[in-house]
């Protein structure tokens, strides 16, 4: 009977510690868990709409009427309404047709993949984006091995939270004590995922598009000729950790796919960052740094040498976590570090680089091609929760008794005369284009989006205001502006083009920096309004993928393409 009720209290126990998401390792094994499954919504998301051409040109046109005089705007005119008739007709019908073939995407998902993987400029300062965290509240927690630790356990926790289905659906809740409760939760689970976006839609939520999440681990860019190839490999289980332009990896997934007790993983970070190894004399993060083709052809040259079991290594690495030996100075510096830093300690084609320096500021450094900020965000917003409110080790704990001179492995590549010419140079092409950027910083401390909420102004309509007028002052013009705006609210939709210099901000830029004098108060506040109010109809009408940026660029894809095909179709005769 004793027995019996043993077996009975344990088997509650590990009921209890499953329901909580908690592991053999003692830790907790995920973020949470949803009611609704993560990928609910996805199968019933609204499709991105192709705009009508007549809205295209006629919002093309509204954009351009700030950047050009009488004579240029009347011509423009007359080649958009040209267009508009002729073969921007046909273009527009083919690619109707064509998005009506492919209703499992978007119109914009092929062109857009093509764009970033055919580019051949570095990715490092033209494409990588970065995002940084908030230091840990707790001061003595931003310490860089706990910080990193914690980081790492809450990353792999969102990891293993996402693919088991549990973390909750993004959704933007418009009324959120309707749509955002436990009751509406319990009962949209149960309505078909078919049918699941119009129940969201009927209480006011807007489920967002959650198809880019899976690139997020085990993912990187790969340098090929002419056209790049994105690489996922989601049984990997090791993590890639760079630090003085060396190369680490250690498994933080064990056979069973649970994680490491994170008192193992904090054991194994330390014993990277006590070891002495110096930097190589030809670090091969620069190689990442280079233009694609340069790179690609280094790349093969790397296989080719004997280094292809290390590439795949880092590769299909679950994330590269890259820690800095010095701290943070100001936010100027902050930028430098998260936005290209030493490229001996990045790797740019991983999907993204967790950085953590010296005195525990972190950030994340991410590839762009395989998705936009929103699945970042996201990310970056749970792990930096998890971690502050939820921390897996403390300034108290103990790394584990463990051998990490076996469990961690330094990464060695064989490196030839022409590997060895070829990341010299990428060293110079990376250290003269850093050496070439500027940023700098000032913070306005009279009043923020708060204050500026209050007079029913967007923050973000001042923002863009702030630039324009800034750009008038400097160079004595007004000139084409991009703003980028999701679509995430459509199934694969990725961003659409906000164009801020209007009429408006160009009449408002003008009267603050060339005539400030002749005008009151009254009337520079209500220019202001105006810029706001029509910025924010902007906005509206891309985030509903109404602006014109993507429906032209989709048109001019489709051009080029049936061009290709007529130079091919001319060769083979």
């Amino acid at each position: 009977m004793a027995a019996q009720q043993l077996l009975l209290r344990r088997a509650a126990a590990a009921e209890l510690r499953a329901r909580r998401g908690y592991g053999s390792g003692g830790g907790a094994e995920y973020l949470h868990r949803s009611l609704v499954p993560t990928m609910h919504y996805q199968k019933s998301l609204p499709r991105l709409p192709v705009p009508k051409l007549e809205d295209t040109i006629r919002r093309y046109l509204n954009a351009q009427k700030p950047l050009l005089n009488d004579d240029q705007f009347r011509k423009t005119e007359e080649l958009a309404r040209h267009f508009e008739k002729g073969i921007g007709r046909q273009l527009h019908e083919q690619l109707v047709a064509q998005d009506n073939q492919n209703k499992h995407t978007s119109y914009i998902t092929g062109p857009w993949f093509d764009m970033y993987l055919k580019a051949r400029e570095p990715v490092v300062l033209n494409f990588n984006a970065f995002m940084s965290f908030h230091p840990d509240p707790k001061s003595e927690y931003n310490d860089q091995l706990i910080r990193a630790t914690n980081m790492t356990v809450s990353a792999l926790r969102f990891m293993k939270t996402f693919r088991a289905g549990y973390l909750e659906p993004e959704v933007f809740h418009l009324n959120p004590k309707k749509s955002d409760t436990e009751l509406f939760k319990k009962l949209i689970r149960f309505v078909p995922s078919s049918l699941s976006w119009f129940g969201a839609y009927m209480v006011n939520a807007y489920p967002l598009d959650m198809s880019q999440y899976f690139r997020l681990f085990n993912s990187t860019r790969l340098p090929k000729l002419n056209r790049d190839e994105l690489y996922i490999d989601e049984k990997a289980k090791h993590l890639l950790v760079l630090r003085n332009g060396n190369f680490y990896v250690f498994d933080v997934i064990d056979r069973d796919g649970n994680m490491l007790k994170p008192s193992e993983i904090q054991a194994h970070l330390k014993y990277i960052l006590s070891d002495n190894s110096p930097t190589p004399a030809f670090p091969l993060g620069y190689l990442s740094s280079e233009n694609r083709d340069t790179w690609a052809l280094l790349r093969k040259n790397l296989l080719d040498n004997g280094n292809e079991e290390a590439l795949q290594k880092v590769d299909s690495a679950v994330f590269c976590l890259s820690l800095d030996d010095f701290p943070v100075k100001d936010f100027v510096h902050l930028s430098h570090t998260m936005l290209h830093g030493d490229a001996a300690n990045r790797w740019y084609d991983k999907s993204f680089n967790l950085i953590i320096t010296k005195d525990g500021t972190a950030g994340v450094n991410f590839e762009h091609s395989w998705g936009d900020g929103v699945a970042v965000l996201r990310f970056q917003n749970e792990v930096f929760k998890d971690s502050v409110g939820e921390p897996a080790v403390s300034p108290q704990s103990q790394p584990a008794s463990v051998d990490s001179s076996r469990a961690v492995r330094r990464l060695d590549f064989k490196l030839n005369d022409a590997l060895k010419a070829g990341i010299t140079k990428a060293k110079q092409n990376f250290d003269s284009t850093v050496e070439a950027l500027t940023l700098d910083m000032i913070q306005f401390q009279k009043g923020g989006k708060d204050l500026l909420k209050q007079k029913k102004v967007s923050p973000d309509a001042v923002a863009q205001l702030a630039f324009q007028m800034a750009f008038l002052r400097q160079y004595n013009q007004t000139v084409a502006t991009y703003e980028s705006c999701s679509t995430a609210a459509f199934k694969h939709g990725r961003t659409e083009t906000i164009r801020p210099a209007s009429i408006h901000t160009k009449k408002c830029s003008e009267a603050f920096v060339k005539e400030p004098s002749k005008h009151s108060t009254e009337e520079l506040q209500k220019m202001i309004m105006e810029c706001s109010e029509y910025h924010g109809r902007l906005t509206k009408e891309a985030a509903m993928g109404q602006g014109f940026d993507r429906h032209l660029f989709g048109l001019r894809c489709l051009a080029l393409s049936k061009a290709n095909a007529k130079v091919l179709v001319l060769r083979d005769a």
